[in-house]
C-alpha cells in the first residue's frame, strides 16, 4: 500500500500573505502527519496566528505527543498568547504506522470528507475552533488504512467561493463526480483532486478569491512502485 498526499492553496485576492498554514511532518514512530490551520481574518495577522498554531502542533507531534493532546495544547497556547481574543481552525490527519490507521483530528466547523469506493461521507459532528476557550477539545476519528480510502480537508475559502456572484460550490457533489469518473486504469491522484477543487473555486470567484483557500487530499492506494519517499513542492514567486 502507498499513501499519496497533495496540497493546493491560494491567497485571498490582493493580499500578500495567506492566513492559512499547512505543514507535513514525519512521525517519530513512522508515518506522517499533515497539519492545517486557518487563522481568524486574513492577511499578515491571520498568518501569524495560523503559523503559531501549526508550529506548536508539529513540535509536539515530533516529540511523540498524541494528536488529540497536541490539538488541546495548541488551543490552550493560543488562548494564553492572545487572551482568548483570536481563534483558529485546526485539522490534523495522521498516518499511524503502528495501528495501520488514518487518524483525523478536527477543531474546524467545516467537515472532513471521506471517500471509500464510490461512497462519500462527511465527518461533520459539531466542534469549535481553538483559542477562544481554555481546554477546547477536538473531535477524533480513526479509520483503517485500505486501498481507495481518500480524505479531503479544506479551509472556508473553498466554501465561500462564488459568494460574490451568488454562486456556490457543492464540494461533496463535486468530489463525488470526480470519483465516479475515475476508471481503474486512470485514477485521479490527490493532486488532481486538490487542483480541480481549487481551480473550480477560483473560477466561481472570477479569478479573484474572496478568501484564502487551502485544500489537502490524502489517498491510500494498492500501488507501490518502490521504497523511495518523494515530495514535490511548487512555490510561485511574485518578486
Amino acid at each position: 500500500m502507498q499513501i499519496n498526499l497533495a496540497v493546493a492553496k491560494i491567497n485571498k485576492y490582493a493580499t500578500s500573505e495567506s492566513g492559512d498554514s499547512v505543514e507535513v511532518i514525519e512521525r517519530p514512530n513512522g508515518g506522517l502527519s499533515v497539519v492545517m490551520a486557518d487563522g481568524q481574518s486574513s492577511g499578515k495577522g491571520a498568518k501569524q496566528v495560523s503559523y503559531l498554531v501549526v508550529r506548536k502542533v508539529i513540535s509536539l507531534l515530533s516529540e511523540g505527543v498524541r494528536d488529540g493532546a497536541a490539538a488541546r495544547a495548541a488551543s490552550d497556547y493560543l488562548f494564553t498568547e492572545r487572551k482568548g481574543k483570536v481563534s483558529s481552525t485546526l485539522n490534523i490527519v495522521s498516518i499511524d504506522m503502528q495501528t495501520a490507521t488514518m487518524v483525523i483530528t478536527r477543531n474546524n466547523p467545516l467537515p472532513v470528507l471521506i471517500a471509500s469506493g464510490n461512497e462519500i461521507c462527511a465527518f461533520d459532528d459539531e466542534c469549535n475552533p481553538i483559542g477562544i476557550y481554555r481546554d477546547t477539545r477536538p473531535l477524533i476519528s480513526e479509520l483503517p488504512l485500505e486501498p481507495g480510502l481518500t480524505v479531503v480537508l479544506y479551509t472556508d475559502g473553498l466554501v465561500h467561493a462564488g459568494s460574490r456572484s451568488g454562486e456556490s460550490l457543492d464540494i461533496q457533489t463535486f468530489l463525488q463526480a470526480i470519483i465516479e469518473d475515475d476508471v481503474e486504469e486512470a485514477q485521479s491522484t490527490p493532486q488532481d483532486i486538490a487542483n480541480a477543487l481549487l481551480t473550480h473555486a477560483v473560477h466561481l470567484d472570477q479569478g479573484r478569491p474572496v478568501d484564502d483557500i487551502s485544500v489537502v487530499v490524502i489517498k491510500a492506494t494498492s500501488h507501490v512502485s518502490d521504497s523511495v519517499r518523494r515530495m514535490t513542492v511548487d512555490l510561485p514567486l511574485n518578486i
